[in-house]
């Protein structure tokens, strides 16, 4: 038996995955959503900001709500958020596009983000057996690849069939219907975080994970530049929905090398560089600037290293922090992709104002930089071994 089907037909397994993905599609619908309904009335400038305040407010509340799951439990943490959220996205939509409304629900909204993706990844290790949980992490992390193909036509559907504040309903009806499915499974309501010794700092005491949060921010910073530099290449050459197809054909990528890495055998913190070397090796090719199709199978080639480097990260994450801090060094591990990927398409935004190449050198040199420091944590580690 594969490891994926052995992984799926473990009990609560599918049903974690499509509540898991359902509550989670607003992370990749609502900054459009806000988009466009900012867009109603305010210049591209402005909506940019309020896309950026709802991702600082999950940046800065995500360790935190993580560190309470830590501490207590999941349903309370999940609902208690989600509600929060829904409470910022309706307060934007019955704002009438008055900025304080816009930009206060836009921040709420973030802020309340509950906090699935950590939740789950720590019920891995309870869900499926040990040497199945780099295979779990694996696919987790493909299907969320899913979230960015299907969330944007979500938002695009909605305000379609009833205008912009109908992407923004939207997006809260489908976190609390994603939090609803997830609390519900028996494994959710019975989990408790494990009685350690808690530290101020959590897992950031630990010297190598901190320098792994910044070989993560480098990789985020790689990914989200793409889709602003994709934006450019699709507007040079004419047609601006060709970003949508080659952005999905990344994604699509990343999902293939997501579900082919399944296959490997677990590996912790020394298999960090070799697998971070590969994703920055998959920026280089982008640089001849080819013709679409062929900068489609690039983009896809170039994703397929995302999943595999997740994968190692969330595994030496396991082996490195202390005991009683999985959720939170998880949701450190998701800050720090999300920081690095909204620093990725602000840098990007003038290269690509200079040239459609220079947008493009921007992946390589931040996925280098990611390599640096994932081999020095692999270099201290077997230090500390020897």
């Amino acid at each position: 038996m594969s490891a994926l089907t052995a992984v799926l037909r473990t009990p609560y397994v599918t049903r974690l995955l499509i509540a898991s993905q359902t509550g989670r599609l607003p992370m990749a619908s609502a900054p459009l959503a806000l988009l466009l309904f900012a867009r109603e009335a305010h210049s591209l400038a402005m909506a940019g900001l309020v896309v950026g305040a709802y991702t600082a407010g999950m940046a800065v509340s995500a360790p935190l709500l993580a560190r309470i799951v830590d501490r207590w439990r999941q349903p309370p943490v999940l609902w208690g958020s989600a509600l929060l959220s829904a409470a910022g996205f309706l307060l934007v939509a019955a704002g009438g596009n008055g900025l304080p409304a816009t930009m206060t629900g836009a921040v709420l909204a973030g802020l309340g983000t509950p906090p699935l993706e950590a939740c789950l990844r720590a019920l891995w290790p309870e869900l499926v057996s040990a040497d199945r949980v780099a295979a779990a992490y694996s696919l987790d992390i493909a299907v969320q690849e899913v979230i960015y193909v299907t969330g944007p036509l979500v938002t695009l559907l909605a305000v379609a069939v009833a205008g912009p504040p109908t992407g923004l309903i939207v997006a809260a009806l489908l976190q609390l219907a994603g939090v609803a499915l997830f609390v519900s499974t028996p494994l959710v309501r019975t989990w408790r975080g494990v009685s350690a010794h808690r530290h101020w700092a959590g897992p950031l005491r630990v010297p190598q994970f901190a320098v792994i949060l910044l070989g993560v921010l480098g990789a985020g910073a790689a990914i989200g530049s793409l889709p602003v530099v994709v934006t450019g290449y699709a507007e040079a050459a004419g047609d601006r929905s060709l970003s949508g197809w080659l952005l999905a054909a990344q994604a699509t990528g990343a999902l293939v090398g997501g579900l082919l890495y399944m296959r490997a055998r677990p590996g912790g913190p020394a298999r960090l560089p070799l697998v971070t070397a590969a994703l920055a090796a998959g920026f280089v090719p982008l640089l001849a600037v080819p013709g679409p199709v062929l900068m489609g199978v690039l983009l896809a080639i170039a994703g397929m290293s995302l999943p595999p480097v997740l994968t190692a990260v969330f595994l030496a994450a396991d082996e490195l922090t202390p005991p009683g801090t999985a959720v939170e060094a998880f949701a450190w591990i998701i800050t720090a992709f999300t920081v690095g990927s909204a620093a990725g398409a602000a840098i990007t935004g003038p290269l690509v104002g200079e040239s459609i190449r220079y947008g493009f050198v921007l992946a390589p040199v931040a996925g280098l930089l990611a390599v640096v420091a994932m081999v020095a944590v692999s270099l201290s580690r077997r230090r500390v071994l020897v």
